[in-house]
C-alpha cells in the first residue's frame, strides 16, 4: 500500500509516510530499505551525518528511481557556500542518484553565514539537484530569519524535519508553519518507543485494535504532519502503513493533552532556546 501524498509550497509532492534511517547501518539498513520499498515505501529520508547514504544507494538499485522520494540532510560542519555544494555532490555519489527530492540545513548554526549558505541551496535548486529545500531542529525565531532571505532569493522554504510527538506537542511552531505554507515532517514520532507506555495512548490504541505508536502516527498525520518513523522489521514496517483509521474528537483533545515538552533529541550545540 503506497500511502498518499502532500503538495510542498513549491508543487513538488512529497508521501506523507516514510522510512526514518537514523542509526541503522550496513546490512541492516539495506535490508530495512528493501523490506519498506516492497511493502510500499517510496519516502527514505537519510542525511550525510547517519553515514548510511551509500547503504541505501546500494538497496535502492533495483527500484525506479522517479518513483521514490529521498530526502538528505547538510551536515552542521558544512554549512557556508561551498561546502553545501560539495556536500551535496558527495551525498548525490552516495546515493548513486542524480538529484535529491529534499535537502536540508540539519541544525542551525548562529555562527554560519546563513545568506551565502542559502545562495547554495538556490544554486542546487535552480540546478535541479534538489527539487525542494528545507530546515530541521529550526525555530520560529530561526525560520522567520531564514524566510527574509529565502524570499529574496526566490528559493522556497518548504518543510520544517523537528522531533514531533504526543510527549513534545510543538503547537506554537506547527501553527507558524502553517501560516507560512511550510511543512513539517516529524522525526522520533513514537518519542524513541515511549509512546507504547504511555497510558492514555494505550487506552486509546485499545480501542481501536491498534497499538498506540500508530495511534501516534495517526495523531500526527490527522495535523497534516509528514511522519518518518524508523523500522527495520516485517511488522513494524506494516503497522506504520496501517493508519486508515479515524481518530475521534475526544481522543485527539486526550492526545494534544499529554503534551511533556519530553525534549528526546537535544544535542550540546542546538539552539532550541533561541
Amino acid at each position: 500500500m503506497q500511502p498518499p501524498n502532500i503538495f510542498l509550497n513549491n508543487n513538488t509532492q512529497m508521501p506523507l509516510i516514510g522510512l526514518g534511517t537514523w542509526q541503522m547501518k550496513h546490512q541492516t539498513c539495506i535490508d530495512a530499505v528493501k523490506k519498506s520499498l516492497d511493502l510500499g515505501y517510496i519516502h527514505l529520508d537519510t542525511a550525510e551525518v547517519y553515514m548510511n547514504e551509500s547503504e541505501i544507494g546500494q538497496a535502492i538499485k533495483d527500484f525506479s528511481r522517479e518513483k521514490l522520494f529521498i530526502t538528505s540532510k547538510v551536515a552542521p560542519d558544512d554549512l557556508d557556500y561551498y561546502r553545501v555544494l560539495a556536500a551535496c555532490e558527495e551525498s548525490l555519489a552516495r546515493l548513486e542518484t542524480e538529484y535529491l527530492d529534499l535537502y536540508l540545513i540539519h541544525w542551525p548554526n548562529s555562527k554560519m553565514n546563513l545568506p551565502e549558505v542559502l545562495k547554495a541551496f538556490k544554486k542546487l535548486y535552480d540546478e535541479g539537484k534538489i527539487k525542494a529545500f528545507g530546515v530541521s531542529n529550526f525555530t520560529i525565531n530561526h525560520l522567520k530569519e531564514t524566510l527574509e532571505i529565502t524570499n529574496q532569493l526566490n528559493l522556497p522554504l518548504s518543510v520544517n524535519q523537528v522531533e514531533f510527538h504526543p510527549r513534545l506537542y510543538q503547537k506554537e511552531l506547527l501553527d507558524f508553519c502553517n501560516q507560512n505554507n511550510i511543512s513539517i515532517t516529524a522525526y522520533s514520532p513514537l518519542a524513541m518507543g515511549l509512546v507504547f507506555e504511555d497510558k492514555i495512548l494505550t487506552k486509546i490504541a485499545n480501542n481501536h485494535n491498534k497499538t498506540a505508536g500508530q495511534i501516534s502516527l495517526r495523531w500526527l498525520l490527522d495535523k497534516n504532519l509528514v511522519i518518518i518513523p524508523k523500522a527495520s522489521s516485517e511488522q513494524h514496517l506494516k503497522e506504520n502503513l496501517d493508519l486508515n483509521f479515524k481518530l475521534s474528537e475526544e481522543e485527539t483533545k486526550e492526545i494534544d493533552n499529554i503534551d511533556e515538552s519530553q525534549r528526546l533529541i537535544n544535542p550540546r550545540f542546538a539552539e532550541f532556546d533561541y
